[in-house]
C-alpha cells in the first residue's frame, strides 16, 4: 500500500553554472522561508532523483523558479532538454509576466516545448515586505494583466496561483471571470501567519476560493510557515485543505528543494501518507497521483 504511485506536481531544478537565477546567485534576500543558503547551489535532475529514490514517483511537474524574468523561455528550453534526456519533468509550468506588452509572444515561445502545461507568476502581497513578491497588491484586477491572463485559455494553459489568504477573494473573482482556465493554488494557500485569527482567516478564505469549480489545491510548502514541522503540526492544514477542495481537487507535492530546508523528501510524503492512512485507496490514489495527472494533462 505504501508504495502507491506518486506524481509530484511541484518541484524545482536549477543549474547555476549555465542559468540566470538572481535570487540564488545574487545577494541573499530576506524571504518567507528564512535562511536559504543551504539551497544556493546546483539542484540538478540527478540530485532530485536521489532525493525521490525511496518514493514511487512516476511523474513530476516543474514550477518556474524565478529564472531571469527578461528571458523566461531559456528556463523552459533547458528543462525540456532535461526531460528529453531523463523523462523528468513530465510537465513544465513556466513564467510569464501577464501584464507585459510581449506576453503573447512569450506564451507562444513556451508552447513550442511539448512539456509546457501552464504559467506561474507569483502574486504574493503581504504587509510584511519579507513575505511580499510583487509591487502591486491588486494585479489580478488590473485590465492589462487580465488581458494577458485571458490568453491562457487560447493556448490551453493552466495558471498556478501563489498568494496569501488575504488575496483569495480577488482570486475567486478572477477564477469566476475565466471559468475555462484551470487554476492551481500553490502551497496550501501559504498559511505562513499562525496567530489564531490568521488561521481562521485562512480557513474561511480556502473554502471561499474552493467554491469556484475550476480551482484546485496543491498541498505542499507547509514548512515555510512551520520550520520545525511535525506530522501532527501540519495535519490540521492538510485536512482542512482537503475538506475545502474535496479529494477530487487536492493533490500532494514536495516543493523541493525549497522544503529541503526543513525536512527530507521521505519525511514530506511519509507525512502525507500518515495523515491519509484512513482514507480509501481510491481517495489516496487521487491525492497522490490521479488528480495531478488529470489537472496538469500528463
Amino acid at each position: 500500500m505504501e508504495s502507491l504511485p506518486i506524481i509530484d506536481p511541484h518541484h524545482h531544478l536549477y543549474d547555476l553554472r549555465t542559468g540566470n537565477y538572481p535570487w540564488l546567485q545574487g545577494p541573499m534576500l530576506e524571504r518567507v522561508f528564512g535562511d536559504y543558503s543551504a539551497i544556493r547551489k546546483d539542484y540538478l535532475i540527478e540530485d532530485f532523483l536521489a532525493d525521490i529514490q525511496r518514493q514511487n514517483v512516476a511523474k513530476t511537474v516543474h514550477l518556474q523558479v524565478e529564472y531571469d524574468h527578461n528571458d523566461p523561455v531559456a528556463e523552459t528550453r533547458w528543462l525540456q532538454s532535461v526531460a528529453d534526456r531523463h523523462g523528468y519533468p513530465h510537465g513544465i509550468v513556466a513564467f510569464a509576466d501577464l501584464a507585459s506588452d510581449g506576453v503573447q509572444s512569450v506564451l507562444e515561445a513556451h508552447c513550442e516545448y511539448p512539456n509546457v502545461k501552464g504559467i506561474r507568476q507569483c502574486l504574493n502581497f503581504h504587509r510584511d515586505p519579507v513575505k511580499t513578491f510583487i509591487g502591486d497588491p491588486h494585479l489580478m484586477s488590473e485590465r492589462r494583466w487580465r488581458r494577458g491572463y485571458a490568453l491562457l485559455e487560447r493556448y490551453g494553459l493552466s495558471f498556478d496561483l501563489q498568494l496569501y489568504y488575504t488575496q483569495m477573494e480577488e482570486a475567486l473573482a478572477l477564477a469566476r471571470d475565466f471559468p475555462n482556465t484551470q487554476m492551481v493554488l500553490n502551497h496550501t494557500g501559504m498559511p505562513v501567519d499562525r496567530a489564531p485569527e490568521e488561521i481562521d482567516g485562512w480557513k474561511r478564505s480556502m473554502k471561499l476560493l474552493a467554491s469556484a469549480p475550476n480551482v484546485s489545491c496543491k498541498i505542499s510548502g507547509l514548512g515555510m510557515g512551520d520550520w520545525k514541522w511535525t506530522v501532527d503540526s501540519i495535519r490540521p492544514f492538510v485536512l482542512h485543505a482537503i475538506e475545502a477542495f474535496g479529494v477530487e481537487r487536492s493533490m500532494f507535492a514536495s516543493n523541493f528543494p525549497v522544503d529541503k530546508l526543513f525536512s527530507s523528501y521521505d519525511d514530506v510524503f511519509n507525512a502525507f501518507k500518515a495523515i491519509t492512512k484512513d482514507f480509501s485507496m481510491d481517495e489516496r490514489r487521487a491525492l497522490f497521483h490521479d488528480n495531478a495527472e488529470r489537472l496538469y494533462r500528463l
